[in-house]
């Protein structure tokens, strides 16, 4: 069991390393989730918006601005996770496949990944709601907060996978920011006015969005939606998990192995053998003949 700990927690000190190496991911999570949070809910006009909210079934009339800085908020969260994830996986898939190769168990790496993970979408997601709780006050900042905190994981795994599978960084950070923003803007009933549209249950985001607005203007629980955005988190994982397998697999040639023919040993020995019968040594005779 300490020799698991050990393990554990040196991959896990690593894998917070590489995210505090990441200045510019902490600039994000400075300046970019209080500005688009805070210019999403000034921007918008404050007209209610008229919506029927799928995760309880009521009829809703929230303020237009604190709808879109919902979105935002989960739209800044998931890029930030993203981001991170896949900079610290592209960045590090070298150094956790020497690690690999040298024989440092591969579940200890995934666990603290997930654990690296988790604990920059919580920092993010309490950061977030702590901002949104500045503007305006939504009726439950926990929920919102636990939203935020599902979506910041589905998006962390889907960056160790892009990071995973994909071989150049411009690749793997397009594919996280046109995700984050196909996905929320077409939920946005501000934005999209195909909102309603039953297949928006299919987008990666979407037990979030119902909880987060669910926390912004409603009192009903959302449990199930929250079960749906940890469903789409497992998802992810797994293709993450497929992908940091495939990332750190031995490129190496197998030896060839090949059998050597049995002896057999013979317990008369030698001087049974006809072909290796000694040579007769010389007699006088012969030596006088010479």
């Amino acid at each position: 069991m300490r020799f698991h700990l050990t393990r554990f927690a040196v991959a896990t000190r690593f894998a917070l390393v590489e995210h505090g190496r990441n200045r510019f991911a902490m600039i994000l999570v400075g300046l970019f989730v209080p500005v688009w949070t805070t210019l999403a809910y000034l921007a918008m006009p404050d007209t209610p918006a008229r919506m029927r909210l799928r995760a309880t079934g009521e009829a809703l009339a929230p303020h237009g601005n604190e709808l879109t800085e919902i979105s935002g908020a989960l739209n800044a969260v998931t890029l930030i996770t993203g981001f991170m994830m896949f900079a610290a996986t592209f960045g590090g898939s070298g150094f956790d496949r020497r690690l690999a190769m040298a024989g440092y168990p591969r579940a200890h790496l995934v666990l603290a990944k997930v654990t690296a993970l988790a604990l920059a979408s919580a920092t993010v997601a309490a950061y977030a709601t702590a901002v949104t709780c500045l503007a305006w006050t939504p009726r439950r900042p926990l929920l919102l907060a636990a939203a935020l905190f599902c979506a910041g994981l589905t998006y962390g795994a889907l960056g160790v996978g892009f990071g995973s599978l994909l071989r150049r960084e411009v690749e793997g950070m397009f594919a996280i920011v046109m995700t984050s923003i196909i996905d929320l803007a077409l939920q946005n009933p501000i934005t999209s006015s195909g909102a309603d549209n039953p297949i928006m249950r299919y987008l990666p985001s979407y037990g979030a969005m119902q909880a987060g607005t669910a926390a912004g203007f409603s009192t009903s629980p959302v449990p199930d939606h929250l079960a749906i955005q940890l469903t789409w988190f497992a998802a992810a994982a797994l293709v993450a998990l497929v992908g940091f397998r495939r990332s750190t697999r031995s490129f190496l040639p197998s030896a060839p192995q090949t059998s050597l023919p049995a002896q057999r040993s013979d317990p008369a020995g030698p001087l049974a053998r006809p072909h290796q019968a000694a040579a007769p040594s010389p007699t006088v005779s012969d030596t006088e003949a010479s």
